[in-house]
């Protein structure tokens, strides 16, 4: 039984449809992301996931039961762990009793020491909420998040707000987690961090998904003419080169194929054979380039 089973999702308020005949399966223990712009329903597909907003139409499933019935929502949030965008926490407790609190909600929860341990507030945990700096609150959000030890664990744009060291170790936290069994399944703007953690994403826009699959699939980045260039070097001429060559510019080998693995192997076969030592740029649609030289 997967984590979350959703099918024909729907969600309107009035004439407006926030999401629409949404569809997506999580395994346990993956990460599984949903990415897309603000307004594209990211928000209102996990809050109805969590149990907190009715669906208009369709089918779901939380840890195997639908999160809309009254009869199992305690069983149900007792078993998930919930960070939302932004912290509504009273103020003047401290980091700990904030923790201390939380963990009273839960049958089995993380020992309150750990989570400040892993949430990076070791030396803060006698500070006052009111008085952490907006990255140390965000590690915060995470730690009432993953105080109940939670199953499946739901972030909403964690990162968000976060420098990039805070995000990095925001995201070491993650991959923890999962290693430990947890299943999570976060919204993001950004495609990196997708990257970064997910095993699977859905791209959200306009209240539908237009796209499915894991990272390095979306947008057919999978598959299509891969460019790959390199400098020519000294005394090789592009007839030497055992592959169709496109175009030669300023001393920049320019190849196009539709077999990128298969082409680097042929290329650095011949450059072995050569004594010369080649570092391949390649690139296929959507992605970056990468540094190419050759020595």
């Amino acid at each position: 039984m997967p984590a979350v089973s959703v099918r024909s999702l729907a969600k309107s308020y009035g004439d407006k449809q926030a999401v629409s005949d949404v569809s997506f399966e999580v395994e346990k223990g993956e990460v599984f992301a949903l990415l897309g712009p603000n307004g594209a329903g990211k928000t209102t597909t996990i809050e109805i996931l969590e149990g907190f907003r009715d669906r208009s139409g369709g089918e779901v499933s939380t840890l195997g039961v639908d999160p809309a019935q009254r009869a199992t929502q305690r069983w149900l949030r007792s078993r998930i762990g919930v960070v939302l965008q932004e912290l509504a926490v009273e103020p003047f407790f401290t980091v700990s009793q904030v923790l201390t609190r939380n963990a009273g909600y839960y049958p089995a929860p993380r020992p309150v020491d750990e989570v400040i341990e892993l949430i990076g507030l070791k030396e803060k945990a006698d500070q006052r909420v009111k008085k952490l700096s907006g990255g140390q609150q965000r590690r915060l959000d995470v730690g009432l998040g993953i105080i109940g030890n939670p199953e499946l664990l739901f972030l909403d744009e964690p990162t968000t707000g976060l420098d990039p060291l805070g995000r990095r170790d925001s995201w070491n936290l993650i991959r923890q987690l999962t290693a430990d069994g947890t299943t999570v399944m976060l919204t993001t703007h950004y495609m990196d961090e997708v990257e970064a953690l997910a095993d699977r994403v859905a791209v959200l826009n306009n209240a539908r998904i237009v796209a499915s699959g894991s990272p390095t699939s979306i947008g057919g980045r999978d598959s299509g003419t891969v460019t790959i260039r390199f400098a020519l070097p000294e005394g090789v001429t592009a007839s030497d080169i055992p592959l169709g060559v496109q175009s030669i510019d300023d001393g920049l080998v320019t190849i196009r194929s539709d077999d990128e693995l298969r082409t680097l192997h042929t290329l650095t076969g011949w450059a072995l054979e050569r004594r010369a030592s080649p570092s391949l740029g390649s690139r296929s649609p959507g992605s970056r380039w990468r540094t190419s030289t050759w020595t």
